[in-house]
């Protein structure tokens, strides 16, 4: 028989938080103009090649991926002209750039008779400088950004969203590919912090309480990087102690893409948005570079260099 180990949620992250480190991995610093020689090829695993898009073309297929996990699978509402276009859409696709995994071995015939490599995952990038440029970022319709950034003048942050991998490629080396494009991104413009919604399937709060409660008890943002869902949309949720949960059990109900980034070092904000239009409950996440997880960097290299082609 084993004996049970009671942990607190603090105490079960730790096995899977990060050591800060500053941007260098054994001795040796990150090399922004090595990575800039790389070329649009962000890496290569097999037939599945990470980059981003190219043409608006691509970008439709993007859309149209989207479309397939977020509306066909999932419980997305659709308004006419999604439906219509078969495309999850929307004005920030413009000003954003678009993480593609593409699978060279699975290839489809488009409407022009042309065979094309499928789109299989897909991420949508935006850097602040756009942003700024623009109409600010997509999660600011849920979450008061202000404070953070106006707390960090100096920091260039960037916006993750729209993450989504068709179903049959949902695997290791599916979403390292995915993983080493970020970081190489992160690189190629020096970004200093991400920043995104993450999303819990589900309108009820009251039936994710555990998941809720343990973010709040275990990932809760320090002050400094604290982020708050706007008032008028804000969840609460430290909905249960902390001495009632079963971190095991909270961290395993979670989606696979929150746990990965808790454990690369991730924090979460202030309150959850619930998103009728999507059918999910999102929180936010906040990753200073300088605070991810020591072995995430490593793996994927300073340089971005593991998967280069």
């Amino acid at each position: 028989m084993t004996r049970a180990v009671n942990l607190s949620p603090k105490s079960f992250v730790r096995k899977f938080a990060p050591s800060s480190f500053p941007l260098v991995i054994k001795g040796r610093a990150i090399d922004h103009d090595l990575f800039e020689a790389q070329g649009e090829t962000l890496g290569k695993i097999g037939n599945l090649e990470v980059r981003l898009a190219r043409t608006a073309k691509e970008v439709k297929k993007a859309q149209r991926l989207r479309y397939r996990v977020f509306y066909k699978e999932m419980s997305a509402i659709a308004d006419g002209q999604t439906q219509l276009t078969r495309r999850d859409a929307d004005p920030f696709d413009a000003i954003c750039d678009h993480l593609l995994v593409i699978d060279h071995a699975s290839k489809k015939r488009n409407k022009l008779g042309r065979i094309t490599p499928q789109i299989v995952g897909t991420y949508r990038l935006l850097r602040q400088d756009i942003a700024e440029r623009h109409n600010g970022f997509y999660t600011a319709n849920e979450f008061d950004l202000a404070p953070l950034l106006e707390a960090n003048p100096t920091k260039r942050f960037m916006e993750l969203g729209r993450s989504c991998v068709l179903k049959p490629y949902r695997n290791k080396k599916t979403v390292e590919l995915l993983w080493h494009g970020i970081w190489a991104y992160v690189l190629r413009h020096k970004i200093d912090v991400m920043i995104g919604c993450a999303s819990i399937e589900g309108t009820n709060p009251e039936l994710m309480q555990e998941q809720l409660s343990f973010l709040h008890h275990s990932a809760s943002a320090p002050e400094e990087w604290q982020v708050r869902a706007l008032d008028h949309l804000h969840v609460e949720m430290n909905r249960l102690p902390a001495e009632n949960l079963k971190p095991k059990e909270a961290l395993r109900a979670l989606p696979p893409l929150i746990k990965g980034y808790l454990r690369i070092g991730a924090y979460i904000g202030d309150g959850a948005v619930v998103d009728h239009q999507f059918g999910t409950t999102d929180v936010f996440v906040i990753m200073p570079v300088s605070n991810l997880n020591a072995r995430y960097v490593s793996h994927y290299g300073t340089d971005a260099g593991r998967f280069a082609s």
